[in-house]
C-alpha cells in the first residue's frame, strides 16, 4: 500500500497519548519531591530574550552572539497567538514569507526561502508540504544567516530552529520536582477546533534519574476559504535520562499527520479584482470529450492540436488581440463581485502528510572542560498534494543523521579563553519524488461555480502514469567542521570556524511513469563544499556590543522532497555556494529591561546555474533590521521589529530575461482578458538593469509592534500592529498589492489551575494580499488573506 490510499487518521491520539502521559504521572508521583516556590520578580509575561545555544552550540546569549537573532519562547507564542510559522512576522525582522499556496511549511528569512531545524538537526525539506507545527515548542529560534558550520551545508538566508518541550528545567539542568501538566480548548473562527494535552515530570528507570514530557494535540478544523479544512495530529515526547553524573541521554520524537488542502487563492488576476474585487467570470469550451468528468492528457493535448497559434510571447506586451487563438476563450464572459473565500479550492483537492521525527543523544563529560556528544537523528516525510486545476505530487523521502561533537573548554591564559569544537558528520538522504505540472492552467475555472469538467484534470497521482517528473534516488554527506570562540581580555570575541563536505549522489528518473519517457535522465557523481565563518565583536565600557561576521556557504540545491534532479548532478551544479556580510550591534540596558539589535547584511549566491526555482532560488538580498525589547516594569513589555530589504533575482540580471506566466497585466496589448483564460499564457520578461530584476512579493519595509499587560490580578492583555508597504504580486511589476496595516489584540485570565483568553487578529478588517511564487505565477494568482478573526482558548493545569 502507499500513502495514496492508507492515510489514516488517528482520531484516539489524543486520548491514547494523554491515557499514557496520566499514568505515568502516576507512576511518577511517589518518587517525586514536593514542589519548590517559585517567585518571579520580573518579566512576568516571560518575553524578554533568553539563550540561544542553538546559534553555534555555545552556551551564549543572543546579545553575545555576532549574529542576527531573535527568540522566541512558548510563552510569547501563547500571548499573541502566533499559531503558525507565518505569524512570527510580529515578533522578528526579516520573517515576512511569500504564501507557498496557503501552507505554513518554511520561513523566507530575508527574502529567500529558509530551513526547519528540531534540536539543531535538518529536517526534511519542506517548503510547503504541510504547515509546521509549533504548539510543542518550549522556543524558536529564528537566525538570519547561515547555521553553525556544526550543523552542515545550509541555505544563506536563515533558518528556524524548533526546541521541543523538556522536563529539564533550563536555569537549573535538573528535572521538574513533580508531575505537571495542561490540557487546552481552542475555538475559534470557521470552525476551529484545536485540542491539547501535555505532561511532564520526574521518574527513575531503576536507579536512573529520568525526566519526560509528552504533549498531544488533534485538531478538527474548518477554513475561512471554501473546500478547504484541517484535520490533524501531533504527538510529540522527549525523554532526558541521567546514566550518571557525567553521562546523559535524550532522546524522543514527534509524530505528525496533517489532511488538508492547499489554497492557491484567486485567479484570472488583474488590477481591478485586487483593487475592487471585479472578477471577470465565464468559462472555455470543455476538453472532456470521454465525459468522464475530467481532462486527461490525451483529451488536452488533442485540443493543444487544433492551435494554431502560440501562447509564448518575448516579451509579453508584443501580444495582441490577434495573437490569440479561438480556442482559448471563455464562453459568455461577464463580470462579478468576487469574495475572499473563493479561491483556488476543489472539493476533491487534498494535501495529506505523514511526518516521524526520531532523535537519540549521548553526551558524556569527561571534566568540567571536555564533553563528547553523539546525536542520531531520524525523519521520514509521506506526502501527496492534489489539486484539480492541474497539479499534484507524492514525496517519499527519508534522511539519517549522526553528528559527534568534541567540545573542549581551554583558559590559554588570563587574558584568552576559548572553546572548541570539532564535528564529523555523516547524513544519508533517500528519495522518491514525483509531479506533475504540464497543464497547470489556473484560469479555467471560473471561481464564482465549482469545479467541473471544465477545470478538472485527471491527476498523475491518480493514474500513476504521465508524470512531469519522477525521481528517485539518495545521497551521502560525509562532513567535517570545526569551531572555535575566544574571549580576549574579557571584551573581545572572536569565532571562527570551517567546514568540509563529501556529497556521494545518484539520481534518476524513472522513464515508464512520465507522459515523455524520452525527457528520462539519470546522473550520478561526487562534489565537495567549503563553507567557513568568522566573526569578530567588542563589549564596550558603555554597553554597545559592535560585530562584523563574514561568512561562505555551502548548500545542496535540493527540491520539495530534498531530492535533487539528475540535471544539476551532471552540470556540477547540486552545491551551491553563496556568501554573507553582516555588521551590527547589539546593547541591553537598565539592568536587561531593554534589549536592541540593528544589523546591516549583504547575502549573494556566487553561481548561478545552481538552483531550484521553488526552494532554493538564486538570488542577492540586502538590507538593514532592527529589533527591541523593553520591559517597561516587570508587568508591562514593549518589542518592535523593523526591516528593510532589497531583493534582486541574480540569474535574471544574468540572463538578461525572467519565465513566467502571463497575465492581464502583462498582455496590454489584449484588450480583453477573457480571450486567453481557457488555456495558459507564458513569456519573458526583459531585464536590462537592477531595477527590472528586483524580486516581488515582499515589502521592501515593514515594522512591527507589540505591547503587553500583566494587571498582576490574574488579568492581562495584549496588542500588536504591524504595517508592510505595497508589493508587485510577480516579477514583472504588472500587478500591485496594497500597503496594509493589522491590529491584533488578546485578553487573559489565568489562576493557579485555570486560564481563559480571547484573542483577535486583524481587527480592523484590513484587505490585504500575499504573492505567490511572484517569479513564476505572480501575474496569474495571487491569496487574499484572512479577514478578523477570533480565538477563545481554555486551560486548565495539573
Amino acid at each position: 500500500m502507499t500513502i495514496h490510499d492508507c492515510f489514516t487518521r488517528k482520531k484516539l491520539a489524543l486520548a491514547i497519548s494523554l491515557g499514557c502521559a496520566m499514568a505515568a504521572s502516576s507512576a511518577f508521583a511517589e518518587d517525586a519531591a514536593a514542589i519548590d516556590e517559585v517567585v518571579v520578580t520580573a518579566d512576568k509575561m516571560g518575553l524578554m530574550n533568553e539563550k540561544a545555544k542553538s546559534v553555534f552550540g555555545f552556551d551564549k546569549s543572543i546579545l553575545e552572539t555576532p549574529r542576527s537573532v531573535t527568540t522566541v519562547s512558548s510563552k510569547m507564542m501563547e500571548s499573541y497567538n502566533i499559531t503558525d510559522i507565518d505569524d512570527l512576522v510580529l515578533v522578528s525582522p526579516g520573517a515576512f514569507t511569500q504564501s507557498f499556496f496557503g501552507v505554513a511549511g518554511s520561513l523566507d528569512v530575508r527574502g529567500t526561502p529558509g530551513e526547519v531545524y528540531f534540536r539543531g538537526m535538518r529536517r526534511v525539506n519542506n517548503p510547503g508540504n504541510y504547515p509546521t507545527p509549533i504548539g510543542a515548542s518550549d522556543s524558536i529560534d529564528i537566525v538570519r544567516g547561515p547555521a553553525s558550520p556544526i550543523y552542515g551545508p545550509s541555505k544563506i538566508g536563515g533558518y528556524l530552529n524548533f526546541e521541543p518541550k523538556s522536563a529539564r528545567v533550563e536555569e537549573s539542568g535538573k528535572f521538574l520536582n513533580a508531575p505537571e501538566g495542561q490540557i487546552t480548548f481552542t475555538r475559534g473562527s470557521w470552525d476551529k477546533n484545536v485540542l491539547t494535552a501535555e505532561v511532564g515530570g520526574p521518574g527513575k528507570i531503576g536507579d536512573k534519574d529520568l525526566g519526560y514530557y509528552i504533549y498531544a494535540e488533534t485538531e478538527n478544523s474548518g477554513s475561512y476559504y471554501d473546500n478547504s479544512g484541517t484535520d490533524q495530529n501531533i504527538l510529540q515526547a522527549s525523554f532526558d535520562l541521567d546514566i550518571s553524573d557525567s553521562t546523559k541521554i535524550e532522546f524522543g520524537g514527534m509524530y505528525q499527520e496533517f489532511d488538508g488542502n492547499q489554497v492557491a487563492g484567486w485567479n484570472r488576476l488583474t488590477q481591478d479584482l485586487i483593487d475592487n474585487g471585479t472578477y471577470i467570470t465565464g468559462s472555455p469550451t470543455s476538453v472532456d470529450t470521454s465525459g468522464d468528468g475530467y481532462n486527461s492528457i490525451a483529451e488536452y493535448s488533442a485540443w493543444k492540436d487544433t492551435f494554431t497559434k502560440s501562447n509564448f510571447f518575448v516579451p509579453m506586451s508584443t501580444a495582441t488581440n490577434g495573437s490569440l487563438d479561438p480556442a482559448w476563450a471563455l464562453q459568455n464572459p461577464g463580470t462579478a463581485k468576487l469574495k475572499g473565500n473563493q479561491t483556488l479550492v476543489a472539493e476533491e483537492d487534498q494535501l495529506k502528510t505523514k511526518v516521524t521525527t526520531l532523535y537519540f543523544d549521548v553526551k558524556h563529560e569527561f571534566n568540567e572542560d571536555f564533553s563528547v556528544t553523539n546525536k542520531a537523528f531520524y525523519e521520514k516525510l509521506k506526502n501527496i498534494n492534489e489539486n484539480a486545476y492541474g497539479f499534484s505530487q507524492f514525496v517519499d523521502t527519508y534522511a539519517f543523521e549522526d553528528q559527534v561533537v568534541f567540545a573542549l573548554k581551554a583558559d590559554h591564559a588570563d587574558w584568552l579563553k576559548a572553546n572548541y569544537q570539532f564535528s564529523p558528520s555523516y547524513r544519508y538522504t533517500d528519495f522518491q519524488q514525483g509531479d506533475d505540472f504540464n497543464y497547470e492552467y489556473f484560469d479555467r475555472r471560473d471561481l464564482t461555480k465549482p469545479s467541473s469538467a471544465i477545470d478538472r484534470k485527471l491527476l498523475a497521482t491518480v493514474t500513476d502514469s504521465d508524470y512531469s517528473n519522477y525521481l528517485v534516488g539518495n545521497f551521502t554527506d560525509y562532513g567535517l567542521a570545526f569551531l572555535a570562540d575566544y574571549t580576549i581580555a574579557e571584551k573581545i570575541g572572536l569565532l571562527l570556524g570551517a567546514r568540509y563536505d563529501y556529497l556521494d549522489m545518484e539520481s534518476h528518473s524513472v522513464a515508464a511513469k512520465l507522459e515523455d519517457p524520452t525527457s528520462a535522465s539519470a546522473a550520478s557523481d561526487d562534489d565537495h563544499g567549503v563553507s567557513w565563518t568568522a566573526s569578530l565583536s567588542y563589549t564596550t565600557p558603555f554597553g554597545l556590543i559592535p560585530y562584523v561576521t563574514r561568512s561562505k556557504q555551502a548548500t545542496i540545491v535540493m527540491g520539495q522532497g530534498s531530492e535533487i534532479a539528475p540535471s544539476l548532478i551532471a552540470s556540477g551544479d547540486a552545491i551551491a555556494d553563496s556568501t554573507l556580510k553582516e555588521i551590527g550591534v547589539k546593547g541591553s540596558y537598565f539592568k536587561e529591561r531593554l534589549f536592541f539589535t540593528a544589523d546591516y547584511f549583504d547575502q549573494t549566491r556566487t553561481n548561478y546555474s545552481a538552483q531550484d526555482q521553488v526552494s532554493n532560488n538564486t538570488t542577492e538580498s540586502k538590507g538593514y533590521e532592527l529589533e527591541g525589547r523593553f520591559l517597561l516594569s516587570e508587568n508591562f513589555t514593549v518589542t518592535t521589529a523593523f526591516t528593510h530589504l532589497e531583493i534582486l533575482n541574480l540569474t535574471a540580471r544574468k540572463s538578461g530575461t525572467q519565465f513566467g506566466f502571463a497575465g492581464a497585466g502583462d498582455l496590454t496589448g489584449v484588450t480583453d482578458p477573457s480571450l486567453f483564460y481557457g488555456y495558459v499564457m507564458q513569456g519573458l520578461t526583459l531585464v536590462g538593469d537592477d531595477s527590472a530584476s528586483e524580486k516581488s512579493g515582499i515589502p521592501k519595509n515593514m515594522v512591527s509592534l507589540t505591547g503587553a499587560y500583566n494587571f498582576g490580578n490574574g488579568f492581562s492583555v495584549t496588542a500588536s500592529s504591524v504595517h508592510a508597504e505595497s508589493t508587485y504580486s510577480g516579477f514583472s511589476k504588472a500587478i500591485k498589492l496594497p500597503a496594509y496595516t493589522l491590529f491584533n489584540a488578546g485578553i487573559t485570565y489565568a489562576t493557579d489551575t485555570w486560564s481563559l483568553s480571547l484573542q483577535g487578529k486583524n481587527l480592523t478588517d484590513e484587505r490585504y494580499f500575499r504573492s505567490n511564487f511572484p517569479d513564476l505565477f505572480g501575474s496569474t494568482i495571487v491569496l487574499p488573506e484572512l479577514p478578523r478573526s477570533f480565538v477563545a482558548k481554555l486551560g486548565m493545569k495539573f
